[in-house]
């Protein structure tokens, strides 16, 4: 999510620190992570990973494509008739789609080739910022919060919307800011970071609950602010990015780990990837098709 009090302002208009750029990694579950690609000019974020093996990532407001080997280039993708996008980009099951979102507080749906968007969202007085699509393609979960919050930090809170648009619904995850809602394989459950498991502010830890808006549960009960849950095509594996203890939001510019877990146990890592960066490292999923490697970026810099 792109909200400016957790973390950013719009991903859009980021730019590189003075020396500083971005370096997207693979990480395979069993060998060594490599990088794919380093880019000096442009800040790219938030890889997604397509089933025909490209990796999606967006920069400069706008959507790029590369291959997942070691000296990649990026492609771009000409979406039309959209404003700038931010890091909330999910692939469609179709593999012919992507669902993005605007800074304009809207989602739209275009085709992953490039070619015109359609705004999925009506026009009310939320900003909308897109994280999960159901396995079957018809539904959309995403973060709303407020256009107006009377100066106070906003609230996020899950909502639901037919992914052909129309009528948007809630489930009631209790208060503190909600963020990174997404769908599991088999359409059961939606996984994300709430502040509403402490009475830390800001403290945000992992949870579920199920599409129905029962079965609220914390996943994992930690001393770090632990955002993103993604959790693999098979359903065996999840990833998340922790910040340290004390973070508000997902700030850019932190030391920050990559947790890889069994969704059999959650607290208990498996593989871990410490790295400088946070806001756009691991916002959307980015397992592989086969969940045997996923991708990242890292945000290193000279000074």
């Amino acid at each position: 999510m792109d909200a400016a009090q957790h973390g950013d302002g719009s991903s859009g208009g980021r730019r590189h620190a003075p020396g500083q750029w971005s370096t997207v990694w693979v990480a395979p579950l069993e060998g060594e992570p490599f990088v794919v690609t380093e880019s000096t000019d442009l800040l790219v974020e938030a890889p997604n990973w397509t089933d025909d093996g490209r990796l999606i990532v967006n920069g400069g407001g706008r959507l790029w494509s590369l291959p997942p080997t070691h000296g990649a280039g990026l492609s771009p993708i000409d979406i039309q008739g959209v404003a700038r996008l931010n890091n909330d980009h999910v692939l469609a099951p179709n593999g012919d789609d992507v669902y993005v979102t605007s800074d304009d507080g809207h989602l739209y749906v275009a085709p992953l080739s490039g070619g015109p968007a359609r705004r999925i969202t009506a026009d009310r007085p939320v900003r909308q910022y897109l994280h999960g699509v159901s396995p079957d393609g018809a539904t959309l979960a995403f973060v709303e919060i407020p256009c107006d919050h009377d100066g106070r930090d906003p609230q996020g809170r899950l909502g639901l919307v037919p992914a052909a648009g129309g009528e948007v619904t809630h489930l009631d995850t209790g208060d503190g800011h909600l963020d990174g809602p997404e769908f599991t394989p088999d359409g059961e459950w939606i996984v994300f970071n709430s502040d509403a498991f402490t009475t830390e502010p800001g403290h945000a830890q992992l949870g579920r609950i199920r599409v129905d808006g029962t079965g609220l549960e914390r996943l994992v009960e930690s001393d770090t602010v632990d955002w993103f849950p993604h959790v693999s095509p098979d359903g065996r594996f999840a990833s998340y990015v922790t910040f340290p203890p004390g973070t508000i939001g997902h700030p850019a510019d932190v030391p920050v780990v990559v947790t890889v877990v069994s969704t059999d146990d959650w607290s208990t890592p498996i593989q871990t990837y410490s790295v400088f960066g946070g806001q756009g490292t691991l916002n959307v999923n980015s397992w592989s098709p086969d969940s045997d490697a996923l991708a990242f970026v890292e945000y290193p810099t000279r000074e």
